[in-house]
């Protein structure tokens, strides 16, 4: 999985005069955990020079990897030729044994009749890369880019790579913060790894305060990293934006030891985030209740978003008894919110791997 800090990087031969060990050690003293390389475009190489053949990917990886940066490779996807574009992206991502991959499809998509066509791509993609992860980099808003297919395209994703471009505005975190909220009530979910701008438009640029607040802001959601568009654009204005990158500390995370499931459930349902309770779910993981049984984390995201946020909104859990016995525990609990109090919760949790392979709850509202 990412996490920390990355950067887009478009043509390569444009930046650092296209020296490999160049444009590496930059990304190491930025403190950069993984850089992203335009490798194909639609059905084509990219970063390839047309009269001489000369591939500027292979040296690149390999510099990057030498300083233990991860080099994930991207493609802009147009859906003309859907199963050939997938096929490049494959043979590219082969070629130089990449650990992961992003896809990028934008305005093309939002067409009629592109819900197919995404799901043939994305179909072939997945069948040549059944291991690799895989991440959707496309628009920050889902409610203003219908009928652009976000669910078709992250069934067969690991990651969502939402935009966040907060062009010609100054609200990076808010904008961030909606994009979240959107994504997140999405049919598929994704862990999300947002990208935000180090470019300009016109007369408007980012300022480094804001690429921090950006950064505060995903910090805070407790979200694993961020990528930035893109590497040229930050190192031209006498890398100004580049700096507010490269000075942002972002750790990598501790290596601890992590409290009981119980506890770790508990603590999620506090925090009011659906997605965070969907997580400590196996992705085969079955929820039982009096009314539904439910499978799979979309179904079961969408039973924590109806309960966090309309059966009790702003709830607070706790623990009133538990025990174990090998990968079953046994919880009651009670919690309090502005639409009523629960004394009764009683769930069992079945595990799995460390994660909740099956959960029953039992409990009734009382209303106030």
């Amino acid at each position: 999985m990412l996490y920390g800090k990355g950067m887009y990087l478009w043509i390569i031969q444009r930046v650092e005069r296209g020296d490999p060990n160049a444009i590496a050690e930059l990304a190491r003293q930025a403190g950069m955990s993984h850089v992203l390389i335009k490798i194909t475009d639609g059905e084509y190489t990219y970063n390839v020079d047309r009269d001489t053949q000369y591939d500027r990917v292979p040296e690149l990886v390999t510099a990057l990897r030498q300083r233990g940066i991860q080099p994930w490779g991207w493609q802009y996807v147009y859906g003309r030729n859907p199963v050939k574009e997938a096929q490049m992206a494959i043979q590219r991502v082969q070629q130089f044994n990449l650990p992961g991959f992003v896809v990028n499809a934008e305005i093309e998509f939002k067409q009629p009749g592109m819900d197919a066509v995404a799901g043939r791509y994305m179909q072939e993609l997945r069948k040549g890369l059944p291991s690799t992860p895989i991440a959707l980099s496309s628009f920050r808003f889902p409610t203003m880019h219908r009928p652009f297919p976000y669910e078709t395209f992250l069934d067969f994703c690991d990651l969502n790579m939402p935009q966040v471009y907060w062009i010609k505005s100054y609200n990076p975190a808010e904008q961030l913060l909606r994009t979240v909220r959107e994504h997140q009530a999405l049919r598929v979910w994704r862990p999300i790894i947002p990208t935000g701008c180090v470019y300009p438009e016109g007369t408007w640029k980012p300022t480094p305060k804001q690429i921090e607040a950006f950064m505060d802001k995903a910090r805070e959601l407790e979200l694993p990293g961020v990528n930035f568009w893109e590497w040229y654009y930050a190192r031209w204005d006498n890398s100004l934006l580049w700096n507010a990158v490269k000075d942002y500390r972002w750790e990598a995370p501790a290596v601890e030891e992590k409290p009981d499931i119980a506890i770790r459930y508990i603590n999620a349902m506090n925090s009011n985030d659906p997605v965070k309770v969907a997580a400590l779910y196996d992705t085969e993981g079955v929820h039982v209740s009096a009314q539904h049984t439910r499978q799979g984390p979309e179904s079961i995201l969408r039973w924590y978003n109806a309960l966090l946020r309309e059966t009790l909104p702003g709830g607070r859990f706790e623990i009133t008894g538990q025990s174990q016995n090998g990968n079953l525990r046994t919880i009651t609990w009670s919690a309090q919110s502005s639409n009523g109090r629960v004394l009764d919760g009683k769930d069992s949790l079945g595990l799995q791997n460390d994660h909740i392979a099956y959960h029953y709850t039992y409990f009734t509202v009382q209303k106030p």
